[in-house]
């Protein structure tokens, strides 16, 4: 089955406009289940596609994905292309408004987040405890953490971040194929990469900085305890510089039940490196694969 994502508008209680995207194959019951897929900071929807498009060849599950707010298509509150205040929760809240408005009532929900995508899916449990628990079935969390990070450690990396939230534009061709490469691990299909660098650079660079500043201030640790009342799968690559090993060894252990998942040679795009390991951990399947 090809992949067709009909394009929705998921509008917040604060006013954003979320470009949201399902995949709904002809006569699927409404009480089959729904995978709500959340990508990661400068990127959007579309990094989850390989992933999707395993998931479509299913028949048998729907599939919901969307831009978070300001990035790809969506906007920040009231409707605004400029960030205010941007956080973490804020997005948790957003994927209880997805849910809400494009999976069916009666539909099991698993939860794929990726990198921020990850802490999105741990910050709307935090959230909306009550709606995870009488909706949520299982949890897969792909190149996060629940807290801790502490950024790059490149020099004035804080201050550029802050001045980067207040500017216009996109960083387009500033973004170099170098620098999309360095996100994966010792494999790279070239055109994931080429992917991967056309959202870095059509992310316009005010996300850069506020979320930044929002993801150095992300701490969902008390979440950990909801989280645990489905499977939660973990997954990291042990080459991945963005969010390291540790904190997804740190972020398993926290979660009682929890499933680690440690690649050797992966880096920090496992939706691309590694997607049947990521469409088996989303549905339970099955938990070995060997990255492409």
């Amino acid at each position: 089955m090809t992949l067709s994502l009909q394009r929705h508008t998921v509008a917040t209680p604060d006013g954003a406009r979320l470009a949201a995207y399902r995949h709904e194959p002809a006569d699927l019951p409404a009480d089959a289940p729904t995978v709500v897929l959340a990508h990661g900071w400068l990127l959007s929807h579309r990094a989850w596609l390989p992933v999707a498009e395993r998931l479509a060849e299913r028949g048998d599950v729907r599939v919901v994905a969307w831009d978070q707010r300001g990035h790809g298509d969506s906007t920040f509150a009231a409707g605004s292309r400029r960030p205010q205040q941007e956080s973490v929760r804020r997005l948790g809240s957003d994927l209880a408004a997805v849910i809400d408005a494009l999976v069916p009532e009666g539909s099991p929900v698993h939860l794929g987040g990726h990198s921020m995508g990850g802490m999105t899916v741990m910050a709307f449990a935090g959230a909306h405890p009550d709606v995870f628990a009488e909706r949520v079935q299982r949890v897969l969390l792909a190149s996060t953490a629940m807290g801790e990070l502490r950024g790059t450690g490149l020099p004035l990396e804080q201050q550029v971040m802050a001045f980067a939230a207040k500017a216009p534009g996109r960083p387009g061709r500033l973004v170099s194929n170098k620098i999309a490469r360095q996100q994966f691990g010792t494999v790279a299909d070239r055109a994931d990469v080429a992917a991967t660098r056309a959202m870095l650079g059509g992310t316009r660079v005010s996300t850069w900085g506020s979320y930044y500043g929002a993801l150095m201030r992300h701490d969902e640790s008390a979440a950990m305890s909801t989280l645990a009342q489905v499977p939660v799968t973990v997954v990291v690559g042990r080459r991945d510089g963005l969010t390291p090993r540790k904190l997804g060894e740190r972020l398993a252990a926290a979660i009682p039940g929890a499933e680690p998942e440690v690649l050797e040679g992966v880096g920090h795009m496992t939706p691309f490196e590694t997607p049947d390991l990521l469409v088996r951990s989303l549905l339970g399947t099955s938990t070995a694969d060997t990255p492409r």
